[in-house]
């Protein structure tokens, strides 16, 4: 028997994870994840996948953000049928993150053909909620910390990541390898999570590398200055503060933040809303009390929202009315890179205000709205038109929840066996950066795999 690897995604970029095992007549593929960002990287969704989808048989999640999971439900649409693996955590989350995506694909969809921006007659979506629904039914309940038979000799086990709520690394046993999934790994200091733990070791590795370039600034006496500064000045000159936010787990951060921020007199005391039907549903998820041994000691005992002036927006004409608020105020809307839903549309009304400023919180990807803003464009294409920038734009990157490079090396160092060999995935830059570091402090092989390669791991 051989077991192979072949990299579907996350290969040189930081979206579309996707790993394909197969080893005897199984094929287990490790996360089902969306292409985001630049055209060429989105237009890689509607690629046939290079083995039938109805040949899977079975899927592995490590955490539910759209480029982990966002592919499952095209899968599906493909003829999937076989069982999703994953924690509790990442079932409720997937849930909410499928429902959102479907509804932004079918109105994607339908905003092209009325728009005429797309070349085809009639654009369809890359897949519709009766597709998410459907693959909503394939998941199966995956615990921490246990040993969970697959049958045909294989076994996987699930570590806690500390990078959203339920993420998992992902160690699978074979009859003939062993190889470990980082999944995404969380700070050795998230606000909201209670610190990650380290998997039994495996000849192969695969660890993630977004920040494998970069170090996060560590967290002093007055954290994000710059952030609390540029919250200060918009508000002095009746501005409003657009804070693209991704829906699950950065929603959370962020308002335990701005929460000690006000607590401490750093920011004013205006309006804070949450315009993220999808955030709003993933916050009732991180409050859930049988979710509550995943949260940091000292949140445990407390509600995570314990907030004044904190308003939820649901409904789409309480979301138009944001365009222009009636009083200064802080709007946190999804997606976290601006590549779609109701964020986009305030970018649109309040771009060319240079009262405004948006913050960005996180990684931007290459060729997403978020990369191009922060890189000084004066100019910004949506729904078929330019937008002039004239807004304040800031990137705050202290927010993110991506281990940096010391995070990445320590978690590496800790593992038990010391692995053989290191792929480098869901990184850009700083994917071959870590894979330099790992080969001249640990003495480990490590590699950049390509999109589409394949490796033999079996003894």
């Amino acid at each position: 028997m051989t077991t192979t690897l072949t990299f579907l995604g996350a290969a040189g970029t930081v979206t579309g994870s996707k790993y394909l095992l197969e080893t005897g007549k199984r094929r287990l593929l490790i996360d089902a994840g969306q292409f985001q960002g630049d055209k060429d990287l989105r237009l890689l969704n509607w690629e046939p996948f290079p083995v039938s989808p109805s040949s899977i048989t079975d899927v592995l999640l490590t955490h539910a953000h759209l480029d982990h999971v966002g592919y499952l439900p095209r899968l599906v649409k493909q003829g999937f049928r076989g069982p999703v693996w994953a924690t509790d955590g990442t079932q409720q989350l997937s849930e909410i993150v499928l429902a959102d995506a479907a509804k932004l694909q079918e109105q994607d969809a339908k905003n092209a053909a009325k728009g005429g921006y797309s070349r085809h007659e009639s654009p369809e979506p890359l897949f519709d909620s009766e597709d998410a629904e459907k693959a909503m039914k394939l998941f199966r309940f995956a615990d921490f910390d246990k040993d969970i038979s697959l049958g045909d000799g294989i076994t996987i086990h699930l570590t806690r990541t500390a990078h959203i709520l339920g993420s998992a690394s992902i160690r699978v046993t074979t009859p003939d390898a062993e190889v470990v999934f980082s999944g995404d790994l969380g700070r050795h200091d998230h606000p909201v999570l209670r610190p990650r733990e380290i998997p039994e070791g495996a000849p192969t590795v695969l660890v993630e590398s977004t920040y494998g370039d970069r170090e996060h600034p560590e967290w002093d006496e007055e954290p994000h200055e710059e952030f609390a500064d540029a919250i200060r000045r918009t508000i002095a000159r009746k501005g409003n503060v657009l804070i693209p936010a991704f829906a699950v787990d950065r929603t959370e951060v962020l308002l335990r933040t701005l929460n000690q921020m006000r607590d401490a007199g750093r920011i004013p005391d205006v309006p804070i809303y949450i315009n993220s039907p999808m955030g709003v549903k993933a916050l009732d998820v991180y409050q859930d009390p049988l979710q509550r041994d995943e949260l940091r000691e000292d949140l445990r005992d407390s509600e995570l929202l314990d907030m004044t002036n904190v308003h939820e927006v649901t409904s789409t004409e309480e979301s138009m009315q944001l365009n222009h608020p009636n009083q200064p105020s802080i709007i946190i809307s999804s997606s976290g890179m601006a590549t779609g839903g109701r964020v986009v549309h305030h970018l649109e009304h309040m771009l060319p205000d240079p009262r405004n400023t948006v913050v960005f919180t996180g990684y931007q990807a290459a060729g997403t709205r978020g990369s191009r803003l922060i890189g000084g464009e004066t100019e910004l294409k949506m729904y078929g038109r330019y937008i002039p920038v004239r807004a304040e734009v800031l990137l705050d990157d202290g927010f993110s929840v991506h281990a940096d490079a010391s995070d990445l090396m320590d978690w590496l160092k800790a593992l038990d066996p010391q692995p053989k060999i290191v792929f480098c995935v869901h990184g850009e830059k700083g994917a071959p950066v870590l894979a330099k570091r790992i080969r001249e402090e640990l003495g480990i092989m490590a590699v950049v795999p390509k999109y589409k390669e394949r490796v033999v791991l079996s003894k």
